[in-house]
């Protein structure tokens, strides 16, 4: 659950006009119970940071993002690219690319990354899930 964001820096290139923002979310320490007995992970807000560059006369939007919260236990970073489609230039594809890589917890870091990866895979077939229906709601059911 996203608890807040704030936009910590942008700009856009004078001669390219790709426009850069850096923001940093803070968000509910999503980890069971049992995880959080570990002392590191015992925290109520997990903060993440996004880059993304926008080029508008390309219509591509690259996205990373990591954690900020556990560097010293674990590497997060995800990677998105949004572009249109050279099938069908009207569509858009996306395309997402992650990693969790957990080092500082021992044997218990193993669970950790099977908790990660699910969650995070969970979170981003909802993602898919919401925008088919604001498209189906917009636009109607696909054809068969």
């Amino acid at each position: 659950m996203v608890i807040g964001i704030k936009t910590v820096e942008e700009r856009q290139d004078g001669l390219t006009g790709v426009i850069y923002r850096r923001k940093i979310a803070t968000c509910a320490n999503v980890l069971p119970r049992f995880l959080r007995q570990l002392g590191a992970l015992q925290v109520d807000n997990v903060r993440l940071e996004e880059e993304s560059w926008l080029d508008v006369q390309r219509r591509v939007l690259d996205v990373q993002s990591r954690c900020l919260t556990w560097t010293h236990l674990a590497t997060m970073h995800e990677q998105a690219t949004l572009h249109p489609s050279p099938r069908n230039p009207t569509w858009t594809e996306f395309v997402q690319h992650g990693t969790v890589a957990v080092t500082g917890l021992g044997s218990l870091g193993r669970l950790v990354e099977m908790f990660a990866h699910t969650f995070l895979s969970q979170g981003a077939k909802r993602s898919v899930r919401i925008m088919d229906g604001l498209l189906e709601e917009r636009y109607g059911c696909p054809a068969p």
